[in-house]
């Protein structure tokens, strides 16, 4: 088992990766906030089919954080990811940097970003695609990768780092990995691990309500309707609060009447003190 390297500031990243280069080496990023489980693996072994050498970024983003949600508590696991990545044997470089590293004193930047952030999570998260889009083109910028994966659990957010790559003129493709799923369906994410044995019941039923508003659409039956009709299975289910049911064009999130062009179904609820977000193709 081969151990990654583990660098913890933008100059010690630097370094390693223009050693590799040098050999000749194509290098992907996997950004992730740590707590990794087997989606993140799967998009580290992904890179790895597509890049010589891999850098797995952890780094809890306060940026992306409003104050009422859980920087404070969101799971640190930096010894446990390591061991889970020197098992997946697909991970060359753990870059864990602290906060002062990306954001040092006086650090005064921030990101706007609209086309495919507008609306959706932006609707009750307003905060956070600025943060996001901030934090990615640090690490970014900073790595320089042939290739960077992320999920399309985050599809949204997928969209919004896609644009801002290419509005930026960065030389980086931007890759999406596929959702892993647990037994019953249910999007993997380390949020999950706050559900009690209830709760995770109810998340269960997430992916269900989607599948079967997805069958109606492909049935002809209206968007709107399917969409309420999908937020009431939902509130049904158990689930306390349904921000959104939404069926967008799959390429720019824009609303649709129809299903001319390829789509996606995206949802985003809350059981207890845990939100929940899932998305499909339609």
């Amino acid at each position: 088992m081969t151990r990654p390297l583990t660098c913890h500031t933008i100059l010690a990243l630097c370094e390693q990766l223009a050693q590799w280069r040098a050999g000749g080496a194509s290098i992907g990023l996997v950004p992730t906030m740590g707590a990794l489980h087997d989606g993140h693996l799967s998009l580290v072994r992904a890179t790895a089919k597509r890049a010589d050498k891999v850098v797995v970024s952890i780094f809890v983003n306060p940026t992306q954080f409003a104050p009422h949600e859980d920087f404070d508590t969101y799971p640190r696991t930096l010894d446990t990811d390591r061991e889970n990545l020197a098992d997946s044997g697909a991970a060359d470089l753990i870059f864990a940097p602290g906060g002062g590293e990306i954001y040092p004193p006086g650090f005064a930047t921030a990101m706007h970003v609209d086309g495919p952030a507008l609306g959706l999570e932006s609707d009750f998260r307003p905060h956070f695609f600025g943060g996001v889009a901030i934090i990615v083109a640090k690490l970014l910028i900073a790595a320089l990768p042939d290739i960077a994966m992320f999920g399309e659990k985050d599809y949204q957010q997928l969209l919004v780092i896609r644009r801002m790559a290419a509005d930026l003129g960065l030389p980086i493709e931007i890759a999406g990995g596929p959702i892993l799923r647990e037994d019953d369906g249910l999007a993997m994410s380390s949020r999950n691990a706050y559900l009690d044995a209830e709760e995770r019941k109810v998340a269960g039923q997430l992916n269900l309500v989607l599948k079967a508003a997805i069958a109606r659409l492909r049935k002809g039956d209206a968007i709107r309707e399917v969409e309420v009709t999908a937020e009431t299975a939902l509130k049904a289910a158990g689930f306390d609060t349904v921000d959104y049911v939404a069926v967008r064009d799959a390429e720019t999130l824009a609303t649709i009447e129809d299903l001319a062009h390829p789509a996606r179904i995206l949802a985003a609820a809350k059981i207890g003190k845990t939100r929940l977000i899932d998305n499909m193709a339609v």
